[in-house]
């Protein structure tokens, strides 16, 4: 039995609120059970300088926790001089899964830049902050060409995570903190609408896994990702082959997986 009665393959209940920032080009709110990320999608009209003249544009993350968002204060990296080697790693996930699904010659020589900011943490803060990024993101190209700054979306795909584990003897999907510090094994996957991966991070914790509880994990996790992918569509119309791109006339939607 999980600690808060969930089905091994049950997601934790979901919300996610759209233009939750008013100045930046998308930005989003989204829960996952007791995890809340807000992330804003800002448009800077230069590249870093090892793409200058390259036509091409870039994706980066920014990712932080606020001081409260744990059970004790902790305390800003800025004061500590610089990011922890954790949040460098999940800075790096989100701007590699985001940048998996665009096509960045499209995007010109400017930068997008994702800041998720966790303002509450239960666990899968990394994987909410990917899964609500693509909404930010996607509100902001769909802007970008609308205005005619971009001649064409440079949207490939819809992209989503999830995270995975071994708590005890079974396998479960979407683990909160509890289960998270005491998982045998923890997954996290990035995987796009077509069902084809952009990262797959597995790692034992004092604990090996076989081939059969690997494929377990991948199989969990593609059930999630599916149902991530419903709700991101609830706010995104995408027809990826046609680069047909646009926003619903929707402002916040909940999702409660009935297993």
């Amino acid at each position: 039995m999980r600690p808060d009665g969930r089905k091994p393959t049950q997601l934790r209940p979901i919300r996610v609120v759209r233009d939750f920032n008013i100045y930046a080009e998308g930005s989003v709110l989204i829960e996952m059970g007791n995890t809340k990320v807000i992330i804003t999608a800002s448009v800077d009209e230069k590249v870093p300088p090892f793409l200058k003249g390259s036509g091409q544009g870039w994706i980066t993350a920014e990712y932080s926790m606020l001081p409260r968002a744990t059970e004790s204060r902790s305390i800003r990296e800025v004061v500590k001089g610089s990011p922890s080697g954790r949040t460098q790693e999940i800075q790096r996930l989100i701007g590699r899964s985001l940048r998996g699904v665009v096509d960045l010659r499209k995007l010109g020589e400017r930068t997008l830049w994702v800041d998720c900011d966790v303002i509450q943490a239960d666990g899968g803060t990394r994987v909410a902050s990917i899964t609500g990024a693509f909404i930010a993101v996607a509100d902001a190209m769909i802007k970008l060409t609308q205005k005619g700054v971009l001649k064409q979306n440079p949207l490939k795909d819809f992209v989503s995570a999830i995270s995975v584990g071994v708590v005890g003897k079974e396998v479960v999907l979407d683990l909160n903190f509890k289960e998270d510090s005491s998982a045998k094994v923890d997954m996290n996957l990035v995987m796009t609408g077509k069902g084809e991966y952009v990262e797959v991070q597995a790692t034992g914790e004092e604990y090996s896994f076989s081939q059969e509880q690997f494929n377990k994990m991948l199989d969990y996790g593609k059930i999630g990702i599916e149902k991530l992918l419903k709700v991101q569509k609830q706010f995104i119309e995408g027809v990826p082959s046609l680069n047909h791109w646009e926003r619903k006339d929707i402002k916040e939607f909940k999702f409660l997986d009935e297993g």
